[in-house]
């Protein structure tokens, strides 16, 4: 007896639902990296343990780029996927850098270590939230990227954590010491806040060919050239990093004057307006 040929098409295989497992499984991947990373730090015993688990947050980055760039390959981009996304970077880059940095060297301020090293996750989680609600329209899918980020990313801001435990690797634990703590302490909290600040930060992805971006690109190769070669290359993921986060801040300040004066000509414009928000059409 044969079967009817519905129910066979309803076995074959939807090779087009099935494509939607793949940036889930990159994503799950950084989750792993990013939980492996959080178990090394706990239980670490030695500076090569912390050395290993800073390089699986970085594993996880690279994973948490390719996963979008996944999705959009294969066109699999949807709600579900923004909101894992963020899910995972708060495990990756909010509680495994945070973890790692406690146990390298917060820990030593007790109390208030523990304080700060919350505080950077909070800060990592609100920053996923409220991009999660900035990014998504009214259907709930995600909306067109803007040219910048609003806070710090958190894989920027796990990303200097992390390379500062790296460059400190290259140093035969120098960094480690006491009298660096506080250095270490206020830059975490720092991050932090700047993750859930105003200041904008490029994304890139609006790039274009021109003087500036040239200038841009040949500064940066050429600082990391000389501070590869004078101190260490561990050392320029640090620097790249920073100047990142300074450029964000420096344009954000470059640009205040402008939207404050757009502001308040936007205010009179209402002022000076027939009818008021609140008066009757």
């Amino acid at each position: 007896m044969k079967r009817p040929q519905g129910a066979a098409r309803r076995r074959r295989l939807n090779l087009r639902k099935t494509l939607f497992i793949l940036p889930n499984l990159v994503t799950l991947s950084a989750v792993f990296c990013g939980f492996d990373s959080i178990r090394l730090s706990a239980a670490a015993t030695s500076e090569d343990d912390l050395y290993r688990a800073a390089l699986l947050v970085v594993f996880s980055m690279f994973f948490d780029m390719l996963d979008g760039r996944v999705a959009r390959m294969t066109k699999t981009q949807s709600a579900f996927g923004l909101q894992m996304d963020s899910l995972a970077d708060v495990i990756s880059f909010g509680v495994a850098p945070a973890v790692l940095v406690y146990s390298w060297t917060l820990k030593r301020f007790g109390v208030f270590g523990l304080f700060a090293a919350f505080l950077y996750v909070a800060c990592a989680a609100i920053r996923l939230a409220r991009f999660n609600v900035l990014t998504m329209g009214e259907d709930g899918k995600p909306t067109k990227p803007s040219p910048y980020f609003l806070g710090l990313p958190s894989p920027g801001a796990a990303g200097i954590l992390v390379s500062i435990v790296v460059a400190n690797h290259a140093v035969a634990g120098a960094f480690g010491r006491a009298e660096y703590a506080w250095v270490i302490l206020v830059i975490t909290v720092a991050l932090g806040l700047l993750m859930v600040s105003n200041v904008e930060f490029r994304t890139f992805k609006d790039v274009r060919l021109n003087l500036r971006s040239i200038v841009l690109v040949g500064f940066a190769i050429l600082s990391s050239t000389i501070i590869s070669t004078q101190m260490k290359p561990a050392f320029v993921l640090v620097w790249l990093l920073g100047f990142y986060v300074v450029m964000g801040v420096f344009e954000t300040l470059w640009r205040l004057p402008g939207k404050i004066r757009a502001n308040r000509i936007a205010a009179n414009a209402e002022e000076s307006s027939p009818s008021g928000p609140g008066d009757a059409p």
